[in-house]
């Protein structure tokens, strides 16, 4: 992900930056943290410490956040959906999505950020972490759900501030397991395919699609890299989510693209190339068959003042 920029432990490391990229980004790089690839704090103190208002602007991260509200009310915008956020919301955004937060002061909640490499590679939790779509935001209100998150992540934090500093690196993992297993449970219960149908397949298009959409959009190449047919490729799709997996592939195009178009200055002809396509005429027939506008419009629509 070529956008997002990898910062260093510095003064200001907790400021995105343009640096000519299309979309600015945080990189993972809290000031400290006793484990390497994670870090549990609040809303609070993270407003804190990034006091510019860059939170309230658009950005990527390169690394997962998961953060359950217990006080106040607020917003949080990811990709083009904004959620209405209050106690017993629970908001996980993985690394590539593009988010906005509220303005500050109005909730406050425990804030959970790891990298793609923290967590252990048990129970599934490597498809989970892989993943780059799906539910973002649920509403626990006060049942069961929360509180079974809000205890695992309070067991989090007392071991990360362990007063005699015999932090353990295995155990965090485990509880970091034990909160994905738990929201993965949330996440099947609303979701009307079924990830795991597709299987190992799925699983391991899903990785080639985020590592290709920008130079391949043809089932056959993936296919090809899988080591299997495209008719084999299209069951392990319409299993997992009831579409083909053309359509699949093209989805994650067009959110690229709304993505580049909404949060970045280039030109459409540079998002064009970017995405694959030769020629702009292409790229704007292709994003007006996949979201019922032209580039052009989307833009105007949807950029927010710099």
């Amino acid at each position: 992900m070529n956008e997002i920029i990898i910062m260093a432990n510095t003064d200001d490391a907790d400021l995105p930056r343009r640096d000519g990229r299309p979309i600015p980004g945080f990189g993972f790089g809290p000031p400290t943290t006793p484990v390497p690839g994670l870090e549990i704090t609040d809303l609070e103190t993270l407003h804190g410490r990034v006091s510019d208002g860059s939170l309230e602007h658009v950005h990527r991260v390169d690394f997962h956040t998961v953060t359950l509200i217990t006080e106040g009310s607020g917003e949080h915008t990811v990709d083009f959906v904004t959620h209405a956020c209050r106690p017993g919301t629970l908001l996980w955004v993985h690394p590539g999505q593009v988010q906005r937060f509220g303005r500050p002061g109005t909730m406050n909640g425990t804030h959970l950020l790891f990298t793609p490499a923290f967590p252990p590679h048990i129970g599934g939790t490597d498809r989970l972490v892989d993943e780059w779509y799906g539910p973002v935001c649920w509403q626990l209100g006060a049942g069961a759900d929360y509180t079974a998150l809000s205890t695992l992540l309070a067991q989090m934090r007392a071991e990360v501030t362990r007063p005699d500093g015999a932090v353990s690196p295995q155990i965090l993992q485990l509880l970091l397991a034990a909160v994905l297993l738990h929201i993965d449970r949330l996440r099947r219960r609303g979701e009307r395919g079924d990830p795991y149908a597709g299987g190992e397949i799925y699983t391991r298009f899903r990785g080639e699609l985020e590592r290709s959409y920008a130079t391949t959009r043809r089932a056959e190449d993936y296919a090809r890299r899988l080591g299997c047919s495209v008719r084999t490729l299209t069951r392990a799709c319409q299993a997992a989510t009831g579409q083909p997996v053309k359509l699949v592939i093209d989805t994650r195009v067009a959110l690229e693209a709304q993505r580049l178009l909404a949060h970045s200055d280039e030109p459409v002809a540079t998002i064009a190339r970017r995405l694959g396509f030769s020629e702009p005429t292409n790229f704007g027939k292709f994003f007006t068959r996949h979201t019922g506008t032209n580039p052009g419009d989307f833009r105007r629509t949807h950029q927010l003042p710099r």
